[in-house]
């Protein structure tokens, strides 16, 4: 397939796509709507579209097991919450340890979107949000590389190869919509540095619903920015490059980025939510140190493996045949590199801003898409072939039963919901959001996903410390009264309990263990607050 004339005119093939058919003036109206059907069936059935739809193929592969994180089940409780009180939450509801804390709600938007697709169809329809999220990033993936490359074949490699990077992080919470929402700029304002000017002005209505989703938006905010600077004076220094914006596109840019900022107060909570990602940068440590994805990156893992092969193969091709680079986006692969280092869960932004780069590193071996060189009958196989799997193997309700039962305590509520025990219950981290789901705000928990609220009032490094069976954790676990515990089943607190005489193993299966008290009163300090009881207790360990 050979190379298209123009990488970034449209109607001479800049996307890959296959060019518009024309008429001339004496083709009868029936003809020509006849030859648009044709037209639009072979752009369908494309060769660059055959390439999206794999990559939608893709996403059904990783999200059709239902593999999702803890923080899903909270989030459906408070996007539920709203849609019946049509109020958003300012305190704590859901917990015994931190009730009437202050707290909230920034990702609110996608809980309510979250909820009512629970309502429409439950776990079938939750499944179906995800693996369409992950298919809608993929393809906005694609489409970005091939924008900006003119090669939508060299754009199907790059996103192949990265794809192991993103997989990981396909999980049914609000950051997967960051995600998308993170692409989708990119596309607008490469799409307005290519000259069609209308694109940049959806991006204050897409951060205006960003910034009630996900604390992402800052990413994208500083996207614009980037752009923006990258814009304001030609420059040239070896393979860097920037080049000034005219002064109407500067002039748009300039406006489109303070309409961006003016988005960020119209939220329920007001400017309270403008700090949120600030606030969880710098002043949650405890959540930085604890949490797996705010964690550094670990290079045993296999994706950082796959980061530093792609990432010195960039550098060497580079050092080799010199490719030009704008100002921005060097500095985004930059800013994307450091943070992916600094916290696992950024690799998320530094595959959007080095896929480009990448694509047009592969651009210079792969020739592009020619239209006259497609074979329409096997592209549309394909398709039909994808399209045919994805409907034959998506999941029954009772596998995705089967898939939840496999991750969460399903089997250990139900015993519950027919065995009362006594109560304030402790509970494994990754326990919370379930219980809130299946039994809040009645039941009230330990602790859950909500990392921020616990680490404010102080419980999250309680809880570390008794997950952790640190000295004097059981005396710690008295002081808040508790009375008995929901543990995943091989947790180091599961064993100590199993061997405490204390303590009554009541329930077991292959996720959970629930143990009760049998001693005196386990609240041993009923006269001090809990966190002089904690800290006389642990005195008196030593």
């Amino acid at each position: 397939m050979g190379s298209s004339q123009n990488p970034i005119r449209p109607d001479v093939g800049s996307s890959g796509f296959p060019l518009p058919l024309t008429f001339d003036d004496s083709t009868s109206a029936s003809s020509v709507r006849i030859l648009g059907v044709c037209k639009l069936f072979r752009r369908v059935i494309s060769f660059p579209v055959m390439l999206a739809v794999l990559l939608v193929g893709a996403g059904f592969v990783s999200g059709r097991l239902f593999l999702v994180d803890p923080d899903l089940w909270w989030h459906l409780k408070v996007g539920e919450s709203i849609l019946q009180t049509h109020r958003w939450p300012t305190t704590d509801p859901y917990s015994f340890t931190v009730s009437g804390q202050p707290w909230v709600e920034y990702e609110w938007l996608a809980d309510v979107l979250l909820a009512v697709t629970a309502r429409i169809g439950g776990l079938r329809a939750l499944d179906v949000l995800l693996i369409v999220l992950g298919g809608a990033i993929l393809v906005a993936l694609y489409s970005l590389a091939t924008l900006r490359t003119g090669n939508s074949k060299a754009a199907f490699i790059a996103s192949a190869i990265l794809l192991p990077l993103v997989r990981p992080f396909f999980s049914l919470r609000p950051q997967m919509l960051g995600y998308l929402f993170l692409v989708l700029t990119l596309i607008c304002l490469e799409r307005f540095r290519q000259g069609h000017r209308r694109w940049i002005w959806l991006l204050p209505v897409l951060l205006l619903i960003w910034v009630n989703t996900h604390g992402f938006w800052i990413i994208g905010l500083g996207t614009v920015l980037a752009y923006w600077v990258g814009g304001l004076f030609d420059f040239r220094l070896g393979d860097l490059y920037a080049r000034r914006w005219s002064p109407e596109n500067r002039c748009r840019i300039s406006l489109v980025f303070l309409l961006c900022l003016c988005a960020l107060p119209i939220t329920p909570y007001g400017a309270r939510l403008a700090p949120s990602p600030f606030e969880y940068a710098f002043s949650l440590p405890l959540n930085s140190s604890s949490i797996l994805e705010w964690q550094p990156l670990h290079f045993d893992l296999m994706i950082a493996k796959l980061f530093l092969a792609c990432f010195f193969f960039f550098i060497v091709v580079q050092i080799v045949f010199r490719f030009a680079w704008r100002l921005e986006e060097l500095g985004l692969l930059v800013f994307g590199t450091l943070m992916m280092c600094l916290h696992v869960r950024f690799m998320v932004i530094f595959v959007p801003f080095f896929l480009p780069l990448l694509a047009g590193v592969l651009a210079r071996w792969v020739p592009r898409y020619h239209e006259e060189k497609d074979v329409y009958a096997l592209n549309a196989l394909l398709i039909l072939l994808t399209l045919t799997g994805i409907f034959v193997f998506f999941p029954k309700h009772y596998q995705l039963q089967a898939a939840v039962s496999k991750a969460f305590p399903a089997e250990g509520v139900a015993y519950l919901d027919k065995h009362p025990v006594p109560e304030p219950m402790f509970n494994s981290y990754g326990f919370g959001g379930y219980l809130i789901w299946a039994r809040g705000p009645e039941h009230k928990v330990f602790i859950d996903g909500r990392g921020d609220v616990y680490e404010r009032g102080g419980v999250l490094s309680d809880y570390k410390h008794i997950a952790g069976i640190g000295p004097g954790s059981l005396a710690v676990l008295r002081a808040y009264g508790i009375r008995s515990c929901l543990l995943e089943r091989d947790s180091p607190a599961a064993t100590v309990l199993a061997a405490s005489g204390d303590w009554r193993r009541v329930y077991l299966d292959n996720v959970s263990v629930l143990f009760v008290w049998q001693g005196d009163s386990p609240a041993a300090l009923p006269n001090t607050t809990r966190a002089q009881g904690i800290e006389q207790s642990l005195t008196r360990m030593k």
